[in-house]
């Protein structure tokens, strides 16, 4: 009989050159071994971290050299090994697990363990040994776990050398050639206190010579012996246990080949034994021997007893005389696998279920409950019947009365049937007045529009694996504390359920097709909340604020949008401590937006700026006022509100005197507009030449024909308005002079307006226009675009140069003057 599974699980051999599974956990790394005058073997993948080697399914016919020898664990099962050496493992100080199960190993070395002292688990089952290794165990003193079962031994008399491994917890001997059991076989383990042992016997036991089982001392026996051709020798068992501390006991294949049909009753003395748990797996069983099974049960300490895989059948001759006797105390009855549902009613009654606190009848293949095992299900607290084939009308018959049928029934499971019809559900269970947890997973519920009326003690429903929509939650009980929709197809959800359901506490709904969370969602008592493996893809901070209690959170696996609301959700999160995230931040990725696709949420950190709103408007705010701050100091520095007034007494004076008079009038030929320093030369050469012709220019110079007592301003804009030509003596004076820039100024605003012929540029001083000054890019420009005079120094020249300026000033008796009312108009509009 099989022993327990080693620690390192057994896989499926795997083809040659397939690919290799991923490891169960930690880092693996590819250790190559290779055996001397041998290829390469296939590599072992050897865990560093926690001191583990697999080398499963390799195909190995020798144990690899070069092991590292930290290694605490090593898995060599389901290969080819033959036999163990002495040297196979004795660079394995170590180790503490070993598995060479599923092997061929006929031979072990007596000396093969004595470089492993530290060795605690040892699984040898299914090899070829003919005799039980015990020289090579006897240096295992801390040897705890140890199967030597289906080998090819055919005597399981033990040697002294068990006596004296007296931490030996579990055992597990026998195999298909031992038929014999001999009273002594198991004598050196009297002093052992063991916590299982296995014995397993060949197809037909021979013979069982009674007080084998008497040197025992364990808390838990299975028993794989088939007793077809010697029933007698179970009751000689079940005396040799009697007075034991044995608390568990199963039977394997009791009788395997053919039904019991004798008179004596094979269980005699199971009522004289302390065990409280009992199991039958797989043999044949009848009425006749379940009755007796039974009988004794009802008169023992058993209170667990399950029936998995039985082979059950009706007896050819039904005996009467015992039914409604079989009613055992129990506080939990399995019957599982088993293909004939007629084991349910097995003497024609449901009697035996009545003194049964737990039943489970799983995957018994029964599609229908008559009425009468309602009613016998009286002390029935947890009930369940997943796994069969139960429809709509053959679990609920309206034609039976379920009223205080089931008055203790606390749990009811109908996981993995044919349910359709909520309301069906419902219906059946309304009256049972303490029934509070109902699995209806895996069927196919929730796809009707029904109205239902639950039992109002109901607070627990698992509907996952269901077929659930929004107009599901109409039909849902409002009692709930926990509710679970998970992958049910459920796409939205219903928020007016969550409003009427306050005793809500933990809601599953994962892998479902849910497309966004909708903001209103309102549940106060919500503590446990799992969404993951939809497919929305925002969720912000105002997704679960009507949620107060919620302490945790499952949300990964969604196709998240990698955004600001996001992001400020998680921050706030992780600063408030809650609602705690079960899942981060392996199962959060990005989906959107596609450059960060596949990113992982955790991974995805914002500018600084970009998703702090308060952060941004105070940045904004202060550059705002850094601007105004910096264009008011330039605006003082630069002198901006004297250009404004300028600018404004210039269109004043240009577009008020225009509405008097469309025609544009003079009261001088020129302005002439020059710096302190050049003024002598401007009266004694300028004003000399030009005011001494006849007839004579009539020029305007400030000092001479500014109006007394009003603003500097004012005098320039109307005497350059008044002028018909402006004359700017260039020199380095002119450049320094700030009111020549002035003049220069509004010189060129009504040059934009009347054309740049009004302005004559006089160089009396060379300028290198490149050098001038910042504010004189007017000047600069005017000299790279405008033809200018000279002023020759050559006394000779100089005659040209006062032609040159007559002309473009022209002829003197050309110039209309305005009259004193026009210049009164002027001034008024000054």
């Amino acid at each position: 009989m099989p022993g327990r599974p080693f620690p390192l699980h057994p896989q499926p051999e795997r083809p040659r050159g397939a690919p290799r599974p991923p490891a169960p956990g930690g880092v693996w790394c590819l250790v190559l071994l290779v055996l001397p005058g041998d290829a390469a073997w296939p590599p072992c993948r050897i865990d560093a971290g926690t001191g583990t080697g697999l080398c499963q399914g390799q195909d190995l016919e020798q144990v690899p050299r070069d092991l590292p020898g930290h290694l605490h664990s090593l898995d060599l099962s389901y290969n080819k090994l033959q036999e163990i050496t002495a040297g196979d493992f004795s660079g394995l100080s170590q180790l503490r697990r070993l598995d060479l199960g599923y092997n061929n190993i006929s031979c072990i070395a007596p000396d093969a363990f004595l470089s492993n002292p530290l060795l605690e688990h040892l699984r040898l089952f299914n090899n070829s040994l003919a005799h039980i290794p015990v020289l090579a165990l006897r240096p295992l003193a801390n040897l705890r776990w140890l199967d030597i079962s289906n080998n090819l031994y055919s005597r399981a008399a033990l040697d002294g050398a068990f006596g004296e491994l007296r931490r030996l917890r579990e055992l597990s001997l026998g195999g298909p050639l031992l038929r014999d059991i001999s009273k002594d076989d198991f004598m050196v383990l009297k002093d052992t206190a063991l916590h299982k042992f296995a014995i397993k016997s060949a197809s037909g036991l021979w013979r069982y010579q009674p007080g084998a089982f008497s040197w025992l001392n364990t808390t838990e026996l299975w028993c794989d012996m088939t007793l077809d051709a010697s029933a007698a020798a179970l009751p000689a068992m079940l005396r040799d246990l009697r007075g034991k501390a044995l608390d568990y006991l199963r039977f394997r294949n009791l009788f395997e080949f053919t039904y019991y049909s004798g008179t004596t009753d094979p269980f005699a003395g199971l009522a004289e034994l302390q065990v409280t748990k009992l199991v039958f797996y797989r043999g044949k069983f009848n009425e006749h021997l379940l009755r007796l099974a039974l009988l004794n049960v009802q008169r023992s300490r058993i209170r667990d007893l399950a029936l998995v895989a039985i082979d059950f059948a009706r007896s050819p001759r039904w005996n009467d005389s015992g039914v409604g006797a079989v009613a055992p105390r129990l506080d939990r009855l399995l019957l599982k696998d088993i293909s004939n549902p007629d084991v349910l009613r097995f003497d024609w009654t449901f009697t035996w279920w009545s003194g049964v606190a737990a039943l489970s009848i799983i995957n018994v293949n029964f599609n229908y409950v008559p009425c009468d095992a309602w009613s016998e299900m009286r002390n029935v607290e947890t009930l369940d019947v997943s796994n069969n084939r139960l429809e709509d009308a053959y679990i609920y018959n309206q034609r039976c009365d379920y009223q205080g049928t089931v008055p203790k029934l606390k749990t009811l499971i109908l996981a993995t049937n044919q349910l359709l019809s909520l309301a069906v559900v419902a219906a059946l269970t309304r009256t049972w007045p303490r029934l509070t947890h109902l699995d209806a997973s895996h069927n196919s519920l929730g796809s009707l529009q029904e109205t239902c009326q639950w039992s109002p003690t109901l607070r627990w429903l698992a509907l996952h694996h269901n077929r659930v929509t929004a107009g599901t939650f109409s039909c849902l009980p409002t009692t709930l504390e926990y509710l679970d929709l998970s992958y049910s197809q459920l796409d939205r959800l219903d928020m007016d359920y969550f409003t009427h359901s306050p005793r809500l506490r933990e809601l599953r709904l994962s892998g479902n097709k849910i497309k966004f969370i909708p903001s209103e969602w309102s549940c106060p008592r919500l503590e446990v909340l799992a969404i993951d493996g939809n497919s929305f893809g925002v969720i912000n901070r105002g997704s679960f604020v009507n949620m107060p209690r919620l302490i945790s959170l499952t949300a990964g696996n969604n196709p998240y949008h990698c955004t600001c609301d996001l992001h400020l959700f998680l921050e706030e999160t992780r600063q408030r401590g809650r609602p705690t995230l079960a899942d981060w931040p392996h199962n959060w990725t990005c989906y959107h937006p596609e450059p960060l696709l596949d990113t992982a949420a955790a991974a995805y950190a914002p500018r600084p700026l970009e998703c702090n709103v308060a952060a941004l408007v105070a940045v904004a705010v202060a550059s705002t006022a850094v601007v105004v701050v910096a264009c008011a100091v330039l605006c003082w520095k630069l002198d901006v509100g004297w250009y404004l007034r300028a600018m404004s007494r210039l269109v004043r004076a240009k577009y008020g005197r225009r509405k008097v008079d469309t025609v544009r009038r003079c009261s001088y030929h020129a302005f002439i507009s020059y710096s302190h320093t050049d003024a002598a030369w401007v009266r004694q050469e300028l004003l000399h030449r030009l005011e001494s012709t006849t007839p004579p220019y009539r020029l305007c110079i400030h000092e001479r024909d500014f109006t007394p007592g009003r603003w500097i301003i004012e005098n320039i804009v109307e005497n350059i308005e008044r002028s018909s030509k402006v004359i700017f003596v260039l020199s380095r004076s002119f450049v320094d002079s700030e009111w020549c820039n002035y003049e220069l100024y509004f010189a060129h605003q009504r040059a934009v307006g009347l054309g740049s012929e009004d302005v004559i540029l006089v160089v009396k001083e060379p300028i290198d226009a490149r050098g001038l000054p910042r504010r004189f890019a007017r000047l600069r420009k005017m000299l790279g675009t405008k033809t200018y005079l000279e002023w020759p120094h050559e006394s000779g020249r100089q005659h040209f140069f006062w032609l040159q300026l007559r002309s473009l000033l022209g002829n003197p008796g050309e110039l209309s003057l305005a009259t004193g009312e026009e210049e009164t108009a002027v001034d008024a509009t000054t």
